[in-house]
């Protein structure tokens, strides 16, 4: 369920690493490699990888973060 804020939809707290691949253009696969290596800031919670908005937008910012092609 969307919590809904002044009749807009508000923004997640958390992206799935999924939603993170789509967002960098890059495979599942790589999306989640990164995640395991530690490029990108994701905590574990039970079985699910999840991405902090805040940490991700701040991780982008930094250009020379994103994930190097193999």
């Amino acid at each position: 369920m969307q919590l809904v804020k002044g009749g807009r939809r508000a923004e997640p707290a958390t992206y799935t690493v999924d939603e993170v691949a789509v967002m960098l253009g890059i495979s599942r696969g790589m999306a989640y490699q990164s995640v395991h290596d530690g490029e990108i800031p994701a905590k574990r919670i039970g079985r699910r990888w999840v991405i902090s908005r805040a940490a991700f937008s701040a991780w982008l910012d930094a250009s020379d973060n994103l994930p190097k092609a193999v």
